[in-house]
């Protein structure tokens, strides 16, 4: 149990800094494609959201924030690279290594919480899936 609670939040953490950081930059999109791509990743990712907090509150726990430094990094490197050059490309790129970090850290998490339950394992699966669906639909704007 100790497994799946801990699985839980670290997916509910990166849920939550996934839409924090498509929040940052839907706004300086301008293609429309992009945009729509983007819209449709954070209602995927509110989705996503949902269910693991549904989760976690059969388990009697709540959410886990993203850690306060890497939120201020990746705010921070958002806004410098967008103030650097304020591009639908760039916007691609940072989505793209959001995308990375948060596939390589959701399988680091399947195998450091080993024993977590069936259904919070599923739960990071489709996660994983839909960060690499979004990193695949970004590669036409890089």
């Amino acid at each position: 149990m100790n497994d799946t609670i801990a699985l839980l939040k670290e997916c509910n953490s990166g849920i939550r800094m996934g839409i924090q950081s498509l929040e940052d930059v839907i706004d300086r999109v301008s293609a429309k494609s992009m945009r729509n791509i983007l819209h449709e990743a954070k209602q995927e990712h509110e989705k996503l959201g949902d269910e693991t907090h549904s989760l976690l509150l059969e388990y009697h726990e709540d959410g886990k924030e993203p850690h306060p430094v890497a939120k201020m990094m990746s705010a921070v490197k958002t806004g410098t690279r967008l103030a650097l050059e304020e591009s639908d490309q760039t916007v691609a790129n940072l989505i793209t290594d959001g995308c990375d970090m948060g596939i390589k850290s959701l399988h680091r998490y399947l195998n450091q919480y080993s024993e977590a339950d069936e259904k919070a394992r599923k739960l990071t699966a489709r996660l994983i899936d839909s960060e690499e669906k979004l990193r695949k639909e970004m590669q036409e704007f890089l």
